[in-house]
């Protein structure tokens, strides 16, 4: 890998692409393993200097509230309350605004690195809301100038209380500074779950799984305040580990461990696969780390929660640290970076400075229980039906158990998609054309595969399309997977298989008019907890559904991820005229 060029297999290109998509796929998941997504290493300098650019920007807003302290004091004053305030509000405006989650390269967006700003404030554009026949005054996927100018009054509505004055003293709560009165956060909380009604793209993006409990937990008092953030941040790592129990899990670990740039050796990267070349499946060691992991994302939290300080909270905020430290340096796929930053601060400032407060504090216990009880509710929700409830929402977050879609488009379909959407930018792969030509290009398209495959649910995604598209499959299709489709044409993307679902591929054929077999999408449900299995859809954008099954997590455990032949269940299927004759009708 060199500074600015990708590190990408050796092979004899014209060979290579003649073999058909699995033969393709398996040298490119072999590189994989020792050389992750073979990023140029000036890709990493620049998320490192966002995370600078989001520190800079913290200290400057807390630094400007009157009483706080000068920007080069950060030492004496960041255990201030207004501090971790206004600390919640920049970190949501820096992800609603594109910088945060799913920007850059590491996000498949290349030029521009991001676009949600420009994009959401531009009426014509594509919105997704998230219930449009139940509520009111939402229907529709066309942005209008209402939607931006609510877009624009959440952007307000963080600036607002950025520049607020912390004149708020509450005797419960040791502070010199103050806090922010209740309506300087009202704004945001108002308008930010308002726009969410109409475009659940932006509610997402600004991370108001994480965000919005937060706020509400500035409007109570004094140790309410701080018992229910506590509360709060234990029920995103307890959401996060819960979802981790399952078989997924490992693949995960072995995956962000072999993209990590912080670990260079390629024999290293190759232990955690069971015999690197021909059984990449996950090692002992990865599937180790991984249920270590997941208890420790259950006790240390506890432990942090109902000690009051000493040897017992150093101990757990120590490992706890080290957990964001870990994510943080394998600057992970999606790249939350900035989110692990906050976590890191929340364990200091919640568990640590404030380790005096806890339950037996509250004077207002009924407000902390109800909020408690909706996170609880989206977590439970989230793990029995998560078809139902955003990956987000319901904190599955590194699970490896994703809602998915991979997109099978024919080259006119392209044309339509380019010359009908107004989008964020060019998609993906002509980004990648643009900058290094159509063989890295393709290269790159296909690590994109590999990194799908070696999960679960990616082999059920490449196994399916045969089933998707017919005979022709192989000559007549461009598969992309739907994180690739969904980041330039609604602004954001992160992982979440609800963004690019039946809601959008209407969407697109409302503006393309698709023909019948030009648009071929395969979608996959995440799996339930309580179930060993994952049910799809397969779709065509211009007649709807045509079949629907079900694969088992076990027989994508024993297969390779170049291995395709994946055994469905099918459950229900429509026989299609045209282009899908040849898809078997059971």
């Amino acid at each position: 890998m060199g500074i600015t060029s990708p590190d990408l297999p050796t092979l004899d290109y014209e060979q290579w692409r003649a073999g058909d998509l699995m033969s393709r796929l398996k040298p490119i998941v072999r590189h994989w393993v020792v050389a992750g997504l073979g990023t140029p290493d000036v890709t990493y300098l620049v998320y490192i200097a966002k995370i600078v650019g989001y520190l800079a920007g913290a200290m400057l807003f807390a630094s400007i509230t009157p009483g706080v302290g000068s920007f080069g004091t950060v030492g004496s004053w960041w255990t201030e309350p207004v501090v971790y305030e206004k600390l919640v509000i920049w970190t949501a405006l820096f992800e609603v605004v594109g910088l945060g989650c799913g920007f850059g390269p590491l996000a498949g967006r290349f030029v521009p690195p991001f676009g949600s700003l420009l994009y959401w404030l531009r009426p014509g554009t594509i919105r997704l809301p998230p219930w449009p026949g139940k509520v009111p005054f939402t229907r529709g996927t066309r942005r209008t100038v209402g939607d931006a100018l609510l877009y624009l009054g959440v952007l307000a509505a963080a600036v607002f209380a950025l520049l607020s004055p912390a004149t708020r003293h509450d005797a419960g709560l040791v502070t010199r500074a103050g806090l922010l009165e209740p309506e300087r956060i009202l704004p945001l909380l108002i308008v930010l779950p308002l726009i969410g009604l109409r475009d659940k793209t932006i509610f997402l993006a600004a991370r108001s799984e994480v965000y919005l409990p937060l706020l509400v937990a500035f409007l109570l008092p004094g140790a309410d305040l701080v018992v229910t953030a506590k509360l709060a941040i234990l029920m995103i790592w307890w959401g996060a580990a819960t979802s981790k129990l399952n078989r997924h899990f490992p693949h995960v670990v072995a995956v962000m461990e072999s993209n990590s740039p912080a670990l260079r050796g390629r024999w290293l990267k190759s232990r955690f696969y069971r015999h690197y070349p021909d059984d990449v499946r996950p090692s002992r060691l990865a599937e180790f780390l991984a249920y270590a992991g997941t208890g420790v994302e259950y006790l240390a939290p506890l432990a942090l929660f109902v000690s009051r300080g000493g040897t017992v909270t150093v101990v757990a905020a120590v490992v706890m640290l080290l957990f964001h430290l870990h994510i943080l340096a394998s600057i992970p796929s999606g790249v939350p970076l900035e989110w692990n930053v906050f976590m890191m601060f929340s364990i200091a400032f919640l568990f640590v400075h404030n380790a005096r407060y806890g339950p037996g504090d509250l004077t207002h216990p009924l407000p902390v229980v109800l909020l408690t009880g909706l996170l609880v509710g989206a977590i439970v929700l989230g793990n029995l039906c998560p078809n139902k409830v955003s990956f987000l929402v319901g904190m599955r977050y590194y699970a490896g158990n994703w809602d998915t879609s991979m997109w099978c488009l024919t080259p006119g379909a392209i044309a339509k998609i380019e010359r009908h959407v107004i989008k964020a930018g060019p998609l993906p792969g002509m980004q990648l054309v643009t900058m290094y030509g159509e063989r890295v290009a393709e290269l790159f398209a296909h690590k994109v595969y590999a990194f799908r495959a070696m999960h679960l649910h990616g082999r059920a995604l490449l196994g399916l399309i045969p089933r998707a598209c017919g005979s022709r499959h192989e000559t007549d299709y461009v598969p992309t997977d739907g994180e690739v489709i969904v980041g330039p044409i609604v602004g954001w993307n992160f992982g979440d298989g609800h963004m690019h679902n039946e809601q959008l591929i209407q969407a697109l054929h409302e503006r393309c008019r698709f023909d019948e077999g030009e648009v071929r999408v395969i979608v996959l449900d995440a799996q339930p907890i309580q179930r060993q299995r994952q049910e799809y859809r397969l779709v065509d954008a211009a007649t709807g559904e045509f079949e629907r099954g079900y694969v088992r997590v076990r027989d994508m455990l024993d297969r390779q991820p170049w291995d395709g032949d994946i055994p469905v269940t099918v459950l229900a299927t429509q026989r299609r005229t045209g282009q899908g004759a040849d898809v078997e009708a059971v």
